[in-house]
């Protein structure tokens, strides 16, 4: 646990709202919306009056659930440094997962777009009070109102009206005070996944969120004025810790994005901005790599200058001034997280010095586990065990020396909510965690990750998928027998091996059983989140190859997408 008091969380936040007052906090993209530190800590302390008048207590959950904006980060942090435990939900969720996550972590408030709020009810929520707006805080549905309150009792103005009463004269730094609060406090509950039977709260306590913090500082990629570019979604941790978290404890500013994170709206936010570090998915910086730099060394005269000793080098020098430049020209290095980097890619990109590294972590360690910094990093490996944070072995190793990974340290989950067997099953009794991810360590203590238990893969926005969720909603559809979900340039495909008996004692023709596929995946798609809707059903002549547990080989289908 971190003791140092400058690494509580309560006392960085606290910290950093004074002594950066007057410098830009967060932007929203595309708008001429931006809080000043100041501002900030004003919307903070209104929205901790907010939650008195609806009667927030400590440890209470409020949920928040929308695209990034700065009403979203200002609940965010004010849920926390109010002694709350926030629950970020991706906005992708589909109504009855959202429904899901938000009785099961037993939220008293929720804040939400009023579009995503359309497709909710609150007499389907069991404990929520209060529902608000994220884009006034006005009052969408309250419970409230029927103990005999009236709607105005708590509504966004009257907190307004008792923070202009509390402070006359404005806010300043000296009125910036939260209530202390140990690290071991719970922060958030980020559910791994949106679907009901499957979902996990991963019980992040403010260590775990401090423990990335201080990363953030001791690398130097974050400082005060610094500039981020937050694409990914808050929602989840790892733009959550450092775009958002890391960035605003050191004094810099973030630039939130909401909108889909095309290649054209990123690479025009980048020249605009100019951001001082950037963290993406492998899917993004491919994307780019594919826009950019394919066309040049696949076309015209630099694909055979390439094979000339000398001028290759001019050519990649080029290249990686091209790169630099689209990435804005003044960042220090681009965190590729999330999952692998596709090898072709990232060598290529080594080979002409651009300045990536690639970090390993999950949402259980908050998330970060291990990182190296881009001058010393190591190709096609994840970067090193945290120093002085975290720390990585390799449980049951085999004769190459491959196994399990476990990571124990500040950035470990305290649990799964309301979910104690899975708690054991992850969490040895003294505190290494399972990732369930298989690697090896070199003799340097750098991690490579030689395969994933966890088949997870990534929505165009680095949303995890989950395929065997999918998978379940589908094998449950007319005439599939089983399926397995894969993905080729951000698009899933559904293998689907159909039942062949019923489709015989049916007498269908290969027509009739395509039409009832189609209409099958039309249905598991109303289902499903944007993100992971299937683009394609494949049919497959006969079962999938199985281990002895009778788990899909699915490393042998990977290639059937393209």
């Amino acid at each position: 646990m971190l003791t140092d008091p400058q690494w509580n969380f309560v006392n960085i936040f606290e910290r950093s709202l004074q002594t950066n007052w007057n410098l830009e906090a967060v932007s929203d993209y595309g708008t001429s919306n931006t809080l000043t530190y100041a501002q900030l800590a004003e919307r903070i302390t209104k929205l901790h009056i907010l939650f008195q008048l609806c009667g927030i207590q400590k440890n209470d959950r409020i949920a928040v659930m929308g695209r990034n904006n700065a009403n979203w980060v200002s609940v965010y942090l004010a849920s926390i440094l109010y002694g709350g435990t926030i629950v970020p939900i991706l906005q992708d969720f589909n109504p009855n997962d959202s429904l899901h996550i938000i009785n099961h972590s037993e939220a008293k408030l929720l804040f939400v777009t009023d579009l995503i709020w359309e497709g909710l009810d609150l007499d389907q929520m069991m404990d929520i009070e209060a529902v608000f707006s994220l884009a006034d805080f006005k009052v969408l549905a309250s419970r409230l109102m029927g103990s005999g309150a009236r709607k105005e009792d708590f509504a966004w103005d009257a907190a307004q009206e008792l923070f202009a009463k509390k402070y006359p004269t404005g806010l300043n730094p000296e009125d910036v005070r939260f209530e202390p609060r140990p690290n071991s406090d719970i922060a958030s509950i980020n559910y791994t996944s949106g679907t009901t039977g499957f979902s996990k709260g991963v019980l992040t306590p403010c260590n775990a969120l401090a423990g990335n913090i201080k990363l953030g500082f001791e690398s130097g990629l974050i400082f005060p004025g610094c500039r981020h570019v937050a694409f990914l979604p808050l929602a989840h941790a790892y733009g959550c810790a450092f775009d958002l978290l890391s960035c605003l404890a050191a004094g810099g500013h973030t630039h939130l994005i909401g909108r889909t994170p095309s290649p054209k709206v990123l690479l025009q936010a980048f020249a605009e901005i100019k951001p001082t570090v950037i963290l993406s998915v492998p899917l993004v910086l491919e994307k780019i790599y594919k826009k950019l730099i394919v066309p040049q060394i696949t076309k015209g005269p630099a694909s055979w200058v390439l094979r000339v000793p000398f001028l290759d080098e001019m050519v990649y020098k080029k290249i990686r001034e091209t790169l630099v430049e689209a990435f804005g020209g003044c960042f220090r290095e681009v965190i590729i997280g999330g999952a692998p980097l596709n090898p072709e890619v990232e060598m290529f990109l080594h080979k002409i010095k651009f300045p990536v590294t690639v970090g390993y972590g999950m949402t259980e360690c908050a998330p970060l586990i291990a990182y190296t910094p881009a001058a010393e990093f190591r190709p096609l490996s994840c970067g090193q065990a945290l120093k002085g944070i975290m720390e990585a072995r390799i449980s049951r190793p085999d004769k190459d020396g491959v196994g399990e990974i476990e990571v124990r340290g500040e950035n470990v989950m305290a649990g799964y909510h309301k979910n104690k067997e899975a708690t054991k099953k992850v969490l040895t009794k003294d505190g290494w965690l399972r990732t369930g991810d298989l690697g090896v360590i070199d003799e340097d203590g750098f991690l490579f990750i030689k395969g994933r238990n966890k088949t997870m893969m990534l929505g165009p926005s680095g949303q995890n998928i989950y395929p065997e969720e999918i998978e379940a909603k589908l094998n449950n559809m007319p005439y599939v027998l089983e399926s397995l979900v894969i993905q080729h340039e951000g698009k899933l495909t559904a293998l689907v091996c159909p039942n062949f008996e019923d489709v015989d004692a049916q007498g269908m023709n290969r027509d009739q059983v395509d039409e009832q596929m189609e209409a099958n995946r039309k249905a598991v798609n109303e289902q499903l989140a944007n993100y992971e809707q299937i683009a394609t059903i494949k049919l497959y002549p006969h079962e999938f190859e199985k281990t002895p547990k009778k788990s899909i080989k699915r490393f042998l289908y990977t290639s059937l997408a393209e």
